[in-house]
């Protein structure tokens, strides 16, 4: 594996899962707020909102190590007019802000409802603008063919959905089980009504069904992207030899394993009478196995730098 970018590495993953367990929290709250409540899904989902904040913060704080000297961090912005580089780190730093704006708005419900479901919309859209412009980067490098071609924003917003539906499925389970857990050393139950079992067990399948549909759409992807790569021949088909042999079949494995069989297994099982703790691994699991996955997806993206002439 290349882990000579490992903080670009971090970075990415980090930030694209991010700005997707935001989105795919939003359609949650939109959708099962109208069969629910607003007040029953806030309850199950803000956690997993608290939590992307400082996951987003470790991501911004491992990109400045990629940097030589680290106080030019703040000359990197002063050409968002021109370089997609200054717009990444400009939406960047605006989703993360904006994001600790509206959680703190949930968190002491300032405003009214209108107001705050404005401000994550806001969010999401300049979290959408961080993946796209993050893309841009490397599609934008005509010297390297594995990099300017389509498969690089397709790649990029594939991972950011699939990794951000099951961080959220993981999420959602993880607050249920601790508070189960703080229920018990209590000397207390925690029992949870058959309404908010309904929800969970109609927002896992929601997920897994999500996840299955964007594995397929990663497993169209990627032999396409190769396909391309080898007919094109010289530096583009020099990269294409990186997307084989031990690491690249585990990469594959993993995910299919996350994405695909775990996920048919969570549909399944996700019922209101299903057991916690068990969709709790499950979902754990899954998103353990695509991470890895796809953490080694980006390292063989890193790999695939193979530039046209010196």
């Amino acid at each position: 594996m290349n882990t000579h970018e490992l903080p670009m590495m971090i970075f990415t993953i980090a930030a694209q899962m991010c700005v997707g367990a935001f989105v795919v929290l939003g359609v949650i709250q939109v959708v099962a707020a109208r069969r629910y409540g607003k007040d029953a899904i806030d309850k199950i989902t803000d956690p997993t909102l608290y939590a992307i904040g400082p996951v987003m913060v470790f991501g911004l704080i491992a990109s400045m190590f990629h940097m030589n000297d680290v106080t030019n961090t703040l000359n990197v912005i002063r050409h968002i007019d021109s370089s997609w580089l200054s717009r990444e780190i400009v939406f960047g730093t605006g989703f993360a802000a904006l994001g600790f704006a509206f959680a703190a708005a949930q968190w002491f419900k300032w405003g009214t409802t209108r107001l705050r479901q404005a401000l994550a919309l806001l969010t999401a859209a300049v979290g959408l603008g961080l993946v796209w412009s993050m893309s841009m980067i490397y599609y934008t490098l005509t010297t390297v063919p594995a990099w300017n071609t389509w498969a690089t924003p397709a790649q990029f917003f594939t991972t950011t959905f699939l990794l951000g539906a099951l961080a959220v499925g993981t999420a959602l389970m993880g607050t249920l089980m601790w508070r189960r857990r703080q229920a018990t050393k209590t000397g207390t139950e925690y029992t949870t009504d058959e309404g908010t079992r309904t929800m969970l067990a109609t927002t896992l399948r929601s997920l897994g069904i999500t996840a299955i549909a964007l594995l397929g759409v990663e497993f169209l992807i990627v032999p396409l992207h190769i396909a391309n790569l080898s007919a094109t021949g010289g530096a583009a088909a020099q990269s294409a030899t990186v997307f084989t042999g031990a690491w690249f079949i585990a990469r594959l494995a993993l995910v299919f394993a996350g994405a695909g069989l775990l996920t048919v297994f969570l549909i399944r099982h996700a019922t209101t009478r299903a057991n916690p703790r068990t969709l709790a691994i499950l979902t754990t699991t899954a998103f353990a196995l695509v991470l890895a996955g796809e953490l080694i997806a980006r390292s063989q993206f890193y790999e695939s730098m193979t530039r046209i002439g010196m």
